[in-house]
C-alpha cells in the first residue's frame, strides 16, 4: 500500500514483467504480449472485493452450495488508445464484462485532456466500473474520464494503471477520493514534458509501433 486508496501490486510476476516492459529494446510484439499478461494479474487485485453469493450445483460426487459472482457484470472503461492494451487481457479473464470507451488525447502544449469519443453501456449506473489506462502521469486524462463517467451515472469505480507518477496519484486522489487506484508501480516523478520518470516511454506508441 503506497498511500490511502492506492494499492501497489508487488507480486514477483508483476514486477518481473514490468521490468521487461521498461527495457527500451523490448520489441513491440513482446511489449503487447507482456501488457496483456500483466493486465490479467492487475485484474485479480482490482476484482478482489467483488461480492459473492452461492448457488446449488451437482459435482460428480455430491450436491453443494458453491460461490458465484453476485450482482450485475463489470464495466471496463478503456481510455483510448492505450487503455485497450489493458482491456484485452482483462477481457480474457472476465469475458462477460461490458466495455466503455473514453477517447481522450493530451494536448502537447497544455497537457490538457481533450475528448473526442465517448460510448458506455446505458445501465452503467448499476454496474461497478474499472477505468483502464496504462499510465497515470499528469492525471489530466484520468480525471477527465472519471468526470465523464460520473456524469453518465457511474458511482462505484476503480482506476487501474501499469505505472503512476506521484503527481498523478495525488491529483486523481484529490479530484476523486472515492476512486481507489491499483497500479504495478509508483515511479519517481514527471519530467518537463509530462512523462513518467524513469517510466517506460509512451505506452501507446510502444504498443502499436507508432514511434
Amino acid at each position: 500500500m503506497w498511500a490511502d486508496g492506492v494499492t501497489v501490486i508487488d507480486h514477483p510476476l508483476v514486477q518481473h514483467k514490468l521490468t521487461l516492459m521498461r527495457e527500451k529494446d523490448t520489441p513491440t510484439v513482446e511489449f503487447r504480449r507482456l501488457l496483456r499478461e500483466i493486465s490479467m494479474l492487475l485484474c485479480y487485485e482490482a476484482t478482489r472485493d467483488l461480492e459473492l453469493t452461492t448457488t446449488t450445483i451437482e459435482t460428480p460426487l455430491a450436491t453443494m452450495q458453491a460461490p458465484v459472482l453476485a450482482g450485475k457484470k463489470l464495466v471496463f472503461a478503456s481510455i483510448l488508445r492505450a487503455g485497450n492494451g489493458l482491456l484485452e487481457g482483462m477481457l480474457d479473464l472476465v469475458p462477460a464484462a461490458r466495455v466503455a470507451h473514453v477517447g481522450l488525447y493530451r494536448d502537447p502544449k497544455t497537457l490538457v485532456a481533450v475528448e473526442y469519443y465517448f460510448k458506455a453501456p446505458p445501465d452503467i449506473a448499476e454496474r461497478r466500473v474499472i477505468v483502464l489506462d496504462p499510465m497515470l502521469a499528469t492525471a489530466n486524462s484520468a480525471v477527465a474520464a472519471v468526470d465523464r463517467l460520473k456524469e453518465r451515472g457511474a458511482a462505484e469505480m476503480k482506476f487501474v494503471c501499469l505505472l503512476a507518477a506521484p503527481e498523478g496519484v495525488h491529483r486523481l486522489r484529490d479530484a476523486h477520493p472515492d476512486v481507489p487506484i491499483v497500479t504495478a508501480a509508483v515511479d519517481e516523478r514527471l519530467n518537463e514534458k509530462g512523462y513518467i520518470m524513469p517510466g517506460l516511454g509512451d505506452a501507446g506508441d510502444r504498443m502499436y509501433g507508432t514511434k
